[in-house]
């Protein structure tokens, strides 16, 4: 599988939560969970159900980070923190890489200017947040 998603988490499918409209994803990624929300046909249409192995795609410019000491209450449901690893700061857009767990990266790409309000250095404790909608799920064929 090749995709223009900078992140990729493998996991088991935890638990499914059907709606009215759409179906909650509970996919656990060897530790931690992550929620997406998807449509009835794109569970039909991946076969999803409780135990199979998905993938979690997340494009980096989805994801929101703060500081992890903020007190903001944000509404993405998926919230993942750990420390800054790498930045990468580039003419508008910076690349932050943050270590959330066990070896697990998840980049964001934020602007400067953001970058620089929240201070961001290595080893500045912060977290990702990433909308349920924003988290694409994957088989493999």
């Amino acid at each position: 599988m090749k995709t223009s998603a900078r992140n990729e988490f493998a996991g088991v499918v935890k638990s499914l939560i059907k709606g009215a409209i759409n179906t909650e994803v509970i996919l656990d990624i060897g530790g931690t969970e992550i929620v997406s929300i998807v449509t009835h046909d794109s569970i039909d249409a991946l076969g999803l159900s409780v135990g199979k192995a998905a993938y979690a795609l997340i494009k980096a410019p989805w994801v929101i980070v703060t500081r992890a000491d903020s007190n903001l209450k944000i509404s993405a449901r998926n919230k993942l923190c750990g420390t800054v690893d790498e930045l990468i700061e580039g003419a508008v857009n910076s690349e932050v890489i943050i270590g959330i767990n066990e070896g697990k990266r998840i980049a964001a790409i934020v602007t400067n200017e953001s970058a620089k309000g929240l201070d961001l250095k290595k080893g500045t404790a912060v977290c990702a947040h990433i909308k349920a909608s924003h988290i694409i799920l994957a088989v493999e064929a």
